[in-house]
């Protein structure tokens, strides 16, 4: 999934004539140990964007769970307001106010907008961002992990106080350039970035890597050969063996042959 993830976004980065950064390493050492919901210190990497400011103009950051589709519209071409930050507002379709005022109570109190009488909470799986913003000039590590392991969602809820919080322009992006599951199946596949978030577009497939892989090779066939599909199609299986593995403690032969028997046209 992580691969399939990356070459979507490098052929989009040569598609607009952009630079492609892998983060793979950590840059803020976090201590993340909530033990009521999942928290990952790599989320903090979404900091790293101030220093990529120092050098380029605008930065557009993803998230590794999204695919870039072959047909994703030009985001820098047709969101260009350098002193505005771009992201989608997930506060429209999902009451965030919990986490709104956790971290209030955490880092001070500020005027949290609210449209259309529900309270403005921006996805942060997306972010395009330019200097001119301001975003991140005073954020910080620290005040990042005083929130990390008592907010959900820490980073996002953190970069949305930011954003109130330091009096930053913004504007909600069209749905295509964030595209959740929380705004349901119909017409998920015109999009320009696919946002696998949560439980993905599972229908009934039992795994969101499984159909994010098989959505991955059929977006991009005509780039695929039949060798890569199978191989990526491979690899999702035998991932999915592996979480039932560590559920059971079978063996891997085993457990494919058996789930085998229920997803036929998954396995391979």
């Amino acid at each position: 999934m992580y691969r399939a993830a990356i070459d979507s976004f490098s052929s989009y980065a040569d598609k607009v004539g952009a630079d492609l950064i892998v983060s793979n390493e950590l840059h803020y050492q976090l201590n993340v140990k909530n033990k009521y919901y999942d928290a990952s210190p790599a989320w903090s990497e979404k900091l790293y964007i101030a220093e990529l400011l120092k050098e380029y103009d605008r930065v557009l950051y993803i998230d590794a769970d999204m695919i870039i589709t072959p047909w994703a519209e030009n985001i820098f071409e047709q969101y260009n307001s350098l002193e505005t930050v771009y992201m989608f507002n997930e506060g429209a379709y999902k009451d965030r106010s919990e986490h709104a005022n956790k971290i209030s109570s955490i880092l001070g109190e500020v005027d949290w907008p609210t449209l259309d009488d529900a309270m403005v909470y921006f996805n942060s799986g997306m972010i395009l961002v330019s200097k001119q913003s301001n975003l991140f000039i005073n954020a910080s590590a620290e005040e990042m992990q005083k929130v990390c392991n008592e907010v959900k969602f820490y980073d996002q809820t953190y970069i949305n106080y930011l954003i109130f919080r330091e009096k930053i322009k913004y504007h909600c992006i069209d749905k295509s350039f964030n595209r959740m599951p929380l705004l349901g199946l119909e017409g998920y596949k015109e999009a320009s970035f696919i946002h696998y978030a949560g439980r993905g577009y599972r229908e009934k497939i039992p795994m969101r890597e499984l159909k994010y892989i098989i959505d991955y090779c059929d977006f991009f066939s005509n780039e695929l050969s039949e060798q890569d599909k199978l191989e990526f199609k491979q690899q999702s299986w035998h991932w999915y063996m592996l979480k039932q593995h560590r559920k059971s403690k079978l063996p891997i032969p085993f457990l494919s042959a058996v789930f085998g028997l229920f997803h036929p046209q998954h396995k391979y």
